[in-house]
């Protein structure tokens, strides 16, 4: 049995009534709670906000990559183990690139889901607060209204207050009232700070430039 600190939600997505039925007993006898589901659907119709997901990987449905981009566009952040009855080392490698913490394999008995579950568990947490800032950063940012938004962008690229106004040809004095209100509404003291909920945030991919570059200048 596990201790209360170290008790999980384990949500259960397999369309086997059976499979679903014999894990959440195993995950019960561990002291962990479980939550079961039929589908996918059916998961992210009430997404989760904590716990750790036992996916079935079927080879039928979806690739496990398309599954796992599906659950981010749900705000389903959890840590997913993949699952399947004698996976191929290529389905398991897939699934794993797609961003699987681990593979198990079916059918599953009680001691070598306790070691799986106990062997990620930090990986698992912190797998789980990484999420959680992308959560708030995209919250924060959502928060934005268009201008604001583009004065982050440009500010990103370590533009001062001139070089923005003359890249969205407003006056300096409108581009500081975007940024001020842009600052307050994120929560940030610093350019840097901003910069980094932004990236937090998955919104800066591809960026050529550093977090310090030109900021100092924009600051």
């Amino acid at each position: 049995m596990v201790s209360m600190e170290n008790r999980r939600t384990l949500h259960i997505v397999d369309s086997s009534s059976r499979v679903r039925a014999e894990l959440a007993r195993i995950g019960f006898n561990l002291g962990h709670h479980a939550e079961v589901y039929g589908n996918l659907a059916e998961f992210t119709h009430h997404p989760p906000r904590n716990g750790i997901v036992l996916l079935r990987d079927d080879p039928l449905s979806p690739a496990l990559e398309a599954v796992i981009e599906q659950l981010a566009h749900s705000d389903i952040w959890l840590p997913v183990l993949a699952m399947d009855t004698q996976p191929s080392t290529a389905r398991v490698v897939a699934a794993i690139k797609a961003g699987a913490l681990e593979y198990l394999s079916l059918p599953i008995d009680s001691a070598y889901l306790s070691r799986v579950l106990a062997s990620i568990a930090e990986e698992a947490e912190a797998y789980g607060k990484a999420r959680r800032r992308i959560i708030e950063a995209r919250n924060r940012i959502t928060s934005l209204s268009n201008r604001e938004r583009e004065v982050l962008d440009w500010l990103s690229r370590g533009s001062s207050n001139k070089v923005i106004a003359r890249e969205l040809e407003i006056s300096p004095r409108t581009v500081e009232i975007h940024r001020a209100n842009m600052m307050s509404k994120l929560g940030a003291s610093h350019a840097a700070d901003a910069v980094r909920l932004r990236i937090e945030a998955g919104l800066a991919q591809g960026m050529e430039f550093g977090l310090g570059q030109g900021l100092d200048k924009a600051s």
